[in-house]
């Protein structure tokens, strides 16, 4: 029998940086960080060989030597969806989903790799559905997919950069856990709202104890944001971050107007949550690049009416960072989101 890997390296595949974090199991349900990376992308990465060197300066700057690697997809393609069905074998319900894709995910996936889980929830009224006499009762089961082509260029990629790849993970759902590991007393009692806010897009999640209720993705990310900054403030992104961090009225308002894609989408989630249960959300959870900006906090919590504040994914885990990835830590921790829910997930699992 095959050793469990205690140790991990997540990696998070982002369209402007390449992030990754090690992670070992330790007893009694605990974690330890000892390394971490975050990379900007060099240049155009579009062929695998391309992709796979950038995965090899990841690994050369993180440092380590983990026993596994799990990958983290950020893609267009991705399929992630909430269907109800009656209890099913998860091997059965693939087979299924992928033979009759059309009825039951409304598109046709026999070309993708397919996986599926039951959505937990501390609510077992919402396991156990009432149904009518005759019917079997419904589970709520999350399904992700990747087309099969690009699962088959990840474990290229990955055979030539570090020598295998022990599985992959759909982002949104690595944000999912990882707040599960840094904040679990809100995770299993209370309702929350995530936002990350990504470089060319931005995820919004809404959670009710354990439950995922709402995964929604937007085309919309700091790139934008950045863009309509320096066309009106003139200079480079770290001139007219300082002066919005300054309070420059016309960077002020300028990012106010970008910013109103992203928070229109935040708030139909949490109308469209609310509506449907009696819970309220009463802050915001943000992740990503922007969200070392307190100016751009400010304005998310204006728009919203509610507090927006950042997370630490590692925020309960032993860390032994050593050098400049300590030092930088605090800086770069609201980019570890999608490599940390990677990485815990796996060895969770094992």
């Amino acid at each position: 029998m095959a050793k469990v890997p205690n140790s991990v390296v997540g990696i998070d595949l982002g369209r402007h940086a390449y992030k990754s974090v090690m992670l070992h199991r330790r007893g009694g349900g605990r974690f330890q960080c000892s390394h971490y990376a975050v990379r900007p992308v060099d240049g155009p990465v579009e062929t695998p060989d391309q992709i796979a060197n950038q995965i090899k300066l990841l690994l050369k700057d993180m440092g380590g030597s983990p026993k596994a690697c799990v990958v983290a997809v950020t893609s267009p393609n991705a399929l992630l969806r909430i269907i109800e069905q009656p209890s099913t074998p998860r091997e059965v319900l693939r087979d299924a989903l992928r033979i009759n894709g059309f009825s039951l995910l409304n598109q046709d996936v026999r070309d993708f790799v397919l996986d599926c889980a039951v959505i937990e929830s501390s609510d077992s009224k919402a396991q156990q559905q009432v149904a009518a006499p005759g019917v079997l009762p419904k589970m709520k089961y999350l399904v992700g997919g990747l087309p099969r082509k690009e699962v088959g260029q990840l474990e290229e990629m990955f055979l030539k950069s570090y020598g295998s790849l022990d599985g992959i993970q759909l982002s949104p759902i690595c944000i999912f856990n990882a707040f599960e590991l840094s904040n679990d007393e809100i995770f299993k009692k209370e309702a929350f709202l995530l936002v990350d806010i990504g470089h060319a897009a931005s995820t919004v999640t809404v959670g009710l104890r354990k439950e995922l209720i709402i995964v929604r993705t937007l085309e919309y990310g700091g790139k934008a944001l950045m863009d309509a900054l320096v066309r009106h403030g003139g200079g480079n992104a770290a001139s007219v971050l300082g002066l919005l961090e300054g309070g420059d009225d016309l960077l002020v308002e300028t990012a106010r107007l970008s910013l109103a894609a992203l928070t229109r989408e935040i708030s139909s989630s949490i109308g469209f949550f609310e509506g449907r249960h009696e819970e309220n959300i009463s802050q915001i959870f943000v992740s990503g690049g922007a969200a070392n900006s307190k100016a751009i906090l400010q304005l998310l919590a204006e728009e919203l009416h509610m507090p927006c504040e950042v997370w630490n994914p590692l925020s309960k885990c032993e860390m032994t960072l050593h050098g400049s990835q300590k030092t930088k830590f605090a800086d770069d921790m609201t980019n570890l989101n999608v490599a940390c829910g990677a990485a815990v997930e796996f060895l969770k699992s094992k």
